[in-house]
């Protein structure tokens, strides 16, 4: 789908990746309710007070869901490939831009990280992304891509190559950043991930 309006070259928008199976959570990670909201709509909020254009990565299953759509929505355009998925579709629609990806199932990505995320970003460099102190590797799902960084991480996916948007920031020359706080990128993936991310964000 398009919004009419194509990007200049290099244009920042944004995508919040909201088509996961949820198979750990058990339901919907996209609707859970946290403090009243639900983490798509606290995302794509999020990312709106930033950028003029935000667009929600969907399923083609998804399509119907009429709580997905106050966002363009960008259906999948490939198969079992993750959350490579979503931000390669999004290249596809629009492959001049440049893309904040932001996964709805991080709620305690705030202003801040956005904001250090545009700032500091290195449109020279192949992304602009967060150490994950957990491991000491590029966050790709809190990041932003490069235009020409996706066209090549297409490539690759088209032909089978590579589908791990990590590998691909591992393989890249990036503008690199520190995180600020050290749980900023905490994500749910299960109940009891729920559980203590609420306890947390309501103490």
């Amino acid at each position: 789908m398009s919004d009419g309006v194509g990007p200049k070259p290099g244009e920042l928008r944004g995508l919040v990746l909201a088509g996961g199976q949820s198979r750990r959570m058990g339901r919907d990670k996209a609707k859970l309710e946290i403090a009243g909201r639900s983490q798509l709509e606290r995302a794509a909020d999020l990312l709106a007070e930033y950028l003029g254009h935000v667009h929600l990565s969907v399923r083609a299953d998804q399509f119907d869901d009429s709580s997905r759509f106050e966002h363009e929505p960008i259906i999948d355009a490939y198969d079992k490939l993750g959350p490579a998925a979503g931000i390669l579709s999004a290249h596809r629609a629009y492959p001049e831009a440049a893309w904040l990806v932001l996964a709805c199932d991080m709620p305690l990505v705030d202003g801040a990280i956005i904001r250090a995320l545009i700032e500091q970003r290195d449109s020279q460099k192949a992304a602009t992304a967060f150490a994950n102190p957990q491991d000491g590797l590029p966050e790709p799902l809190c990041a932003i891509y490069e235009p020409g960084t996706l066209a090549r991480f297409r490539r690759l996916a088209e032909e089978g190559l590579e589908t791990s948007p990590r590998t691909l920031l591992v393989q890249s020359e990036l503008c690199e950043l520190e995180l600020p706080r050290s749980n900023a990128l905490d994500n749910i993936n299960t109940p009891e991930d729920l559980a203590r991310i609420s306890d947390l964000l309501a103490g």
